[in-house]
């Protein structure tokens, strides 16, 4: 599957946005268990024409994590030209990698986006969104892509008709999460429609389902029945990142990758741990990290006192001690994944 001149592969897994979890570390984490792609977190296109330096910063990529999509969110015709435009100039604005692809957020469900007329707030302006679509399209050279929903609401599922004409106004590939934006992550992704979408023979640019996607056999399961190019994971991977390896394994082997044991899983966790020291430093590094290192240990049977160690400690000497311990007394268990988010 390609999106413009950037190969992902044969049945691309690729990393859903996802604010205050998406940033470097994690991005660079999924890229070494198998994404084939990733997304930063939500950058707003107010934001970034207002020159706000939080809203900048959330564009540094890095060369570890490429190819990688900088998302913009908005409603704000003009703001959301001017922000793709400075997203082709991540690496120039915020330093780093930069952006390989221009990724529209048409898809955010949460009310302080969608009830201000942004993400699939949007999806009640249907020919605003393809009116800014082509607005972007035509302002940038790098690819633009769109990641939206089904509809605003059951009586309103108008994605069929609406991905032609996103991909009519030049985006180069679409990713679609199979629910409503008034479900938000309620009840179960309906595919239905993405596979409809797929297999619109107007249709010719890549189609990447999102849904419901937690576990290896799901992943195989959507491409085998509703045709997509591609999967994307989201909120299945908080706290399991490992998931995009479980998912090559059996995509690429056709066998099921052994769970992973809490050994290792405190590795990775040390990994991930590094990385967000390394990036952020020892402050914020050890302050984002917490919302992940509660989550990689999900399910162990007495794990509270050990887990409000892991989430309160200011040192990070005493974190790498403390997840030592865990390795040490739980080591070859393998407590089933968890997330502190429904799968999306």
């Amino acid at each position: 599957m390609k999106i413009g001149d950037i190969d992902l592969g044969e049945r691309p897994v690729v990393l859903a946005p996802m604010e205050d979890v998406t940033d470097a570390s994690f991005r660079i984490l999924c890229r070494e268990a198998g994404a084939a792609m990733v997304t930063t977190e939500f950058v707003s296109s107010d934001g970034l024409v207002r020159d706000v330096a939080k809203t900048i910063s959330k564009m540094h990529t890095l060369e570890a994590e490429a190819p990688v999509a900088v998302q913009i969110y908005g409603s704000i015709p003009s703001a959301m030209v001017d922000a793709a435009r400075m997203a082709e100039r991540a690496a120039e604005l915020a330093g780093g990698h930069g952006a390989d692809v221009i990724d529209i957020n048409f898809g955010c469900p949460v009310s302080k986006i969608a009830g201000r007329g942004a993400g699939s707030g949007m999806m009640r302006e249907p020919d605003k969104m393809v009116a800014i679509t082509k607005a972007i399209v035509e302002a940038v050279q790098k690819p633009v892509t769109v990641k939206t929903r089904l509809g605003w609401d059951e009586g309103t599922k108008i994605i069929v008709d609406l991905a032609e004409r996103l991909q009519d106004a030049g985006i180069q590939a679409l990713t679609i999460h199979g629910r409503t934006r008034c479900q938000m992550y309620k009840g179960e992704a309906d595919w239905t429609l993405i596979g409809e979408v797929k297999n619109n023979p107007r249709m010719h640019i890549p189609i990447i389902g999102n849904g419901d996607i937690d576990s290896a056999p799901k992943a195989l399961d959507a491409f085998n029945r509703f045709g997509v190019d591609g999967i994307m994971v989201g909120r299945a991977s908080f706290g399991h990142p490992w998931i995009f390896t479980e998912i090559r394994t059996l995509l690429d082997t056709g066998a099921e990758m052994q769970p992973m044991n809490v050994r290792d899983r405190v590795a990775l966790a040390k990994r991930h741990f590094q990385l967000s020291l390394d990036l952020k430093g020892p402050v914020t590094g050890v302050y984002e990290m917490r919302r992940h290192l509660s989550c990689y240990f999900k399910g162990l049977r007495d794990f509270k006192e050990t887990r409000i160690k892991l989430v309160t400690s200011k040192d990070p000497d005493e974190i790498y001690r403390t997840l030592d311990y865990v390795a040490a007394r739980w080591g070859t268990e393998t407590p089933p994944p968890a997330s502190v988010y429904d799968a999306s």
